[in-house]
């Protein structure tokens, strides 16, 4: 027979593994006796872990949710996964990297010396990417309340801001929120707006949620029945937007790349690259070129070249007579 305090692991790590386990079975797997099992959890009990009874003809044992976090155990993969975890969520931007921080100096002190070499060895660096647009930071608060309308399906009331600036008088959003995704480095709330009778996609870090929520909803049938394909028809990147341009520029590729999100710069020459951009249109393109004070080589499309000469047309007019 093992140990008490091996026991008392063993029979956790049981507990903890599926929701309902029969006393026999308990110490049939710990190969002691149902009396051995019944003063273990007992122990286990003023260690204050919430282990509740079941009735019954065989009888049996519950780890329930307490109101205070006991010690917890884990095996080898599940504190190295642990440890994974919580170093990627300090570059989450979440607003939680503090707290992930300091939680993963707790888990590590308290994992033996062979464990806290496997951590040691793994480091994130978090590299961002150049924008012109700063990072939006996001609210655990505001993704803990998301999160839960999604999960109890009830229809989320919020404001949303807009880059233009708040509408004051504009009414909340009313929506039934189905997912909550991420996407290059934001957060995003995919639901049904009702209002609009459409689906949508809303930036998490523009949402002020309001409370209470609405009442209870059945799901709807997401488009194409995968929210990850949903969201990439959504936010395409280079290879999939309806237009896709190329053009030489009289500039480096490092002070281009610095301006675009989503592009490809290969550098020519020293002030010479090449940009291949993608937009939803081609005029939209052709604006983004322009904020460049350089010369532009148009490689093609014909509707590219097209475009730059609407601009040329409209920029001519809003210019007005000279002399």
């Amino acid at each position: 027979m093992p140990k008490t305090s091996a026991r008392l692991l063993s029979l956790l790590s049981l507990l903890q593994a599926r929701r309902d386990w029969p006393g026999a079975l308990l110490a049939e797997r710990l190969d002691v006796s149902p009396r051995t099992v019944r003063r273990d959890v007992d122990r286990l009990r003023e260690l204050g872990y919430p282990i509740t009874a079941m009735k019954g003809p065989d009888g049996g044992y519950r780890l329930a949710a307490g109101t205070e976090l006991p010690p917890l155990l884990f095996d080898d993969d599940q504190a190295v996964a642990l440890a994974v975890a919580l170093q990627i969520a300090t570059t989450s931007g979440v607003g939680i990297e503090e707290a992930a921080a300091r939680a993963l100096n707790t888990v590590r002190q308290v994992m033996p010396a062979r464990l806290r070499r496997r951590i040691d060895t793994f480091r994130v660096t978090a590299v961002e990417r150049t924008t012109s647009r700063p990072k939006p930071q996001v609210g655990s608060g505001v993704l803990m309340a998301l999160g839960a309308a999604v999960h109890a399906r009830e229809v989320l009331r919020f404001d949303y801001t807009r880059p233009g600036g708040d509408d004051p008088d504009a009414p909340p959003r009313r929506v039934q929120p189905h997912h909550l995704v991420t996407w290059g480095g934001r957060w995003y709330l995919v639901a049904w707006d009702l209002d609009r009778a459409d689906w949508r996609t809303f930036r998490a870090d523009r949402i002020v949620p309001r409370t209470p929520t609405g009442p209870r909803f059945t799901p709807r049938a997401l488009p194409g029945g995968d929210v990850a394909a949903f969201v990439t028809s959504k936010f395409q990147g280079a290879d999939g937007w309806p237009c896709r341009g190329e053009v030489i520029l009289d500039l480096p590729a490092a002070t281009v790349s610095r301006f675009i999100n989503e592009g490809i710069a290969e550098e020519l020459g020293p002030d010479r690259c090449r940009l291949v951009l993608s937009s939803w249109s081609w005029l939209g393109i052709a604006a983004t070129l322009g904020r460049f004070d350089a010369a532009i080589e148009v490689v093609g499309p014909p509707e590219l070249r097209d475009a730059f000469a609407h601009l040329a047309r409209r920029y001519a007019d809003a210019a007005g007579p000279t002399g």
